[in-house]
């Protein structure tokens, strides 16, 4: 309790002071900024200013409990000192602080501070670690024990909330955005033109929404698919497989007039505009060409309602480009299906007592498309293209735009002046990094409606996390997702990113995407096309999937969960070079295969032979100062217990480490008291801290992301002349593990590591090498 006070009373306190302080003696308050400064960041009364804006439609109340995964993603805005920590000179002194504050207390103290930190390797509080991690899987990734045990309380009370049934329903607005109920209005100029361009027979939405699949088509489907490859310009190698013979690759357009795209009327007219910012002048003086290269080659495919996987989307270079490009193709699909109805309404009126097949226009559900995405952030910058592509002459009409951008903008005084971190760091953690939303949206002619109830929505951007919250688990009552019943689109951007939150998300998703929904919903039956009531769904939808790389798991859900008749697309263009090339120090490294028979058995092969091939090695004293980096949290925790076990001196950070934790593991290490690191992937993908005081690397498995591995092997930084010529860097890899060996030592070279007949290979990078 003491240590607790003098932190509190220094909590505002300069560095200056700090150092201050430090020269005569006391206390010095290491973490209490950043705690304080966590606080403006929740995102705790927005249920209040979301029933002020709109008592009716409140999607999110009740749901905007403080996740731990969030306060992981606050602490991001509030490391003002972790700027000092990555320099030279400041995390040292750092570290000093630390041992300077547990050696001014009393022994008492001090031998409680070292008792923590024991018990924190210990087999008790890896039980309790465990526990915690096990809670934060459930809802998102989290960055310690005390925020996932508050996470479970906020899930508790979500679940008792009686106010989350208006996600799903709105009385007072009902009528207002109800497609049944309109018809093709006059004072829509135009609108009779553009329902017969929907009606135009060439035009792909037409020929994939009207097409009757038979019996024999489902099972080919579902048991039969070929693959060819083809090479585009811009997209380079393309593999195709297709589910049916007829629905066979297509070729690249060379012409993106947008006659031939069949874009919706009012997209001929917002679309060159919005897509302005990439294009050079003399193609916006020449008004021919509407798309960059590659958005032109991803919308030939999206145009046709083939599954994609890109695999080479990033945050820093396509992602705007790819992001805008399918927001078209989204509003482009819900304007037609939407002016279908509207067409059809007019018609159903007058042919009451026969029902016409041509009529059916509707799924089960309304909602069409679903957009995921990691942050609120990339649903604000969605939301914001949606609205400039149906802005005709700022006439669109927008409900709750204030509430909107309330929850998810971001104020730049959340992010700290001094914070420095690598590019693509800045380029993901932009902006408002909460994890947990959803979010409706509906469109009715020349109105849009920010946070409509989702039976009443066309569109569903959401995180993984918020529709876990809404899907939960088997025999849980207030579960509901009727509302996925009928999506024709599925979107997943920068799906890398859910590898380092909560993949399980992402596959509970899929596994309840296009059933038959528990409850009518109000439906008119006489309006659902035959394939939706057959609960053939599945077949019709558009699957859209862009991550930064390939990965079996992204592969996993392309394969087993996207079942689209008109056949998927994969842009698969291996790299010839790897992120080892962009080592910059002189270091060795030594790369040594696993052989397995099975995948199921690589985890407990590469366990064994660490502990008995690699580990034994580092264990002479010239060996310290060894970081050991794993990507997977469960092999951290195994290889932790049996250090714990073997009274190996160690220290351990990882993504639930508290940071007075993580300042005594750097300083220990860095001072040469812990011979052994053990750092975990999600860490580094979070914080980016430097870690110093590295001379031997051992990467327990390849990183997921490439650029990593040249992170981690830059760290080293030699102290004394002649330091390089100890340095060393061991990498285990298995054949399971081809597509992250590519990523890094490239194509050619993977190919050989993994067929020859040698199990270890040298590489040397670095100016003399």
């Amino acid at each position: 309790m003491g240590k607790r006070k003098r932190q509190r009373l220094g909590s505002n306190l300069t560095k200056k002071q700090k150092n201050h302080l430090r020269e005569f003696g006391e206390q010095h308050p290491f973490h209490d900024e950043i705690l304080e400064k966590a606080a403006p960041a929740q995102i705790v009364d927005l249920a209040d200013s979301s029933e002020q804006s709109d008592s009716g439609s409140d999607v999110e109340s009740g749901i905007e409990q403080m996740t731990a995964y969030q306060h992981l993603c606050s602490t991001l805005k509030n490391v003002a000192e972790d700027q000092d920590s990555d320099s030279d000179s400041d995390s040292e002194s750092e570290f000093e602080e630390v041992v300077k504050e547990t050696t001014q207390d009393d022994e008492e103290e001090e031998e409680e501070a070292e008792e923590n930190d024991n018990n924190e390797i210990g087999d008790k509080n890896d039980q309790e670690e465990r526990d915690a991690f096990n809670k934060a899987e459930t809802t998102s990734s989290t960055t310690g024990e005390e925020l996932a045990k508050n996470e479970v309380a906020d899930s508790d009370e979500i679940e008792n909330d009686n106010d989350l049934e208006t996600d799903f329903t709105d009385v007072k607005n009902e009528a207002k955005f109800c497609l049944e109920s309109n018809l093709i209005g006059d004072e829509s100029q135009g609108e009779s033109e553009e329902v017969a361009y929907v009606n135009s027979f060439e035009d792909p939405f037409k020929q994939h929404m009207d097409t009757e699949l038979e019996e024999g088509d489902v099972k080919t489907i579902t048991k039969v698919h070929s693959t060819t490859q083809s090479k585009w310009t811009i997209l380079g190698q393309l593999v195709w497989s297709s589910r049916l013979p007829k629905y066979s690759l297509i070729k690249e357009l060379s012409d993106d007039s947008s006659k031939n795209l069949y874009l919706h009327k009012p997209l001929e007219t917002t679309w060159p505009t919005v897509n302005a910012q990439f294009l050079s002048t003399e193609d916006q003086l020449n008004q021919q060409e509407f798309f960059m290269p590659l958005q032109q080659g991803l919308f030939r495919i999206m145009n046709n309602y083939r599954d994609i996987y890109y695999p080479e989307r990033t945050a820093i270079g396509n992602g705007e480009q790819i992001r805008h490009v399918y927001c078209l193709h989204v509003m482009n699909h819900v304007l037609k299906a939407n002016s279908q109805v509207l067409s059809n309404n007019a018609k159903y009126q007058e042919q009451k007592a026969e029902i016409d097949d041509g009529l059916r226009d509707q799924g089960l559900t309304r909602p069409k498309v679903l957009i995921v995405v990691p942050f609120r952030e990339t649903a604000l910058r969605v939301v914001q293209i949606l609205i400039s592509l149906l802005d005709v002459k700022d006439k669109l009409e927008v409900s709750n735009k204030k509430r909107f951008k309330d929850e998810y903008g971001s104020s730049p005084e959340d992010r700290p002046p001094n914070l420095k971190r690598p590019e693509d760091y800045e380029a993901i953690f932009a902006g408002n990094i909460d994890d947990h939303f959803r979010i409706g949206v509906a469109i009715l002619r020349r109105s849009m409606r920010l946070y409509a109830p989702f039976y009443s929505s066309d569109i569903i951007i959401a995180s993984p996390l918020g529709l876990r919250t809404i899907i939960k688990a088997e025999g849980d009552k207030t579960r509901d997702f009727d509302f996925l019943s009928s999506i024709e689109i599925l979107i997943i951007d920068q799906a890398d990113i859910y590898l380092m939150q909560n993949w399980e998300h992402i596959v509970h998703l899929l596994k309840h995407l296009n059933q038959q929904p528990h409850e009518p919903h109000g439906v008119n039956f006489s309006r659902v096309r035959m394939w939706s009531l057959n609960n053939w769904s599945k077949y019709y939808r558009q699957t859209l999937i862009f991550s930064a790389f390939q990965d079996p798991q992204i592969n996993a859900i392309h394969s087993k969960h996207c079942f689209n008749y008109r056949g998927q697309v994969t842009v698969s263009n291996l790299p010839q070079t790897g992120s080892i090339c962009h080592v910059v120090m002189q270091l060795p490294h030594v790369f040594q295969r696993l052989d397995v028979s099975s995948f199921a058995d690589l985890p407990d092969a590469r366990f064994e032979f660490f502990i008995k091939s690699i580990l034994p090695q580092y264990r002479e004293a010239v060996m310290s100062h060894t970081l050991i980096y794993i990507p997977i949290y469960f092999d951290y925790v195994r290889l932790r217990n049996y250090l714990n076990r073997e009274e190996v001196n160690f220290s351990h950070i990882c993504e639930y480490s508290k940071k007075s934790t993580i300042n005594r593991a750097r300083y220990h290490f860095l001072k040469g008291e812990k011979p052994f690191l053990l750092f975990t992937e999600r860490f580094h993908f979070y914080k980016r801290y430097a870690i110093k005081g590295i001379r031997h690397l051992i990467f327990y498995e390849l990183p997921t992301y490439p650029h990593f591995y040249s992170d981690i092997c830059n760290m080293l930084n030699p102290e004394n002349r002649g330091d390089e010529a100890t340095w060393t860097c061991t990498v285990l890899y298995s054949k399971y593990d081809a597509q992250k060996l590519t990523r890094v030592v490239g194509a050619e070279r993977a190919a050989q590591m993994i067929q020859s007949k040698k199990s270890v290979h040298l590489f040397v990078t670095g100016e003399d090498s």
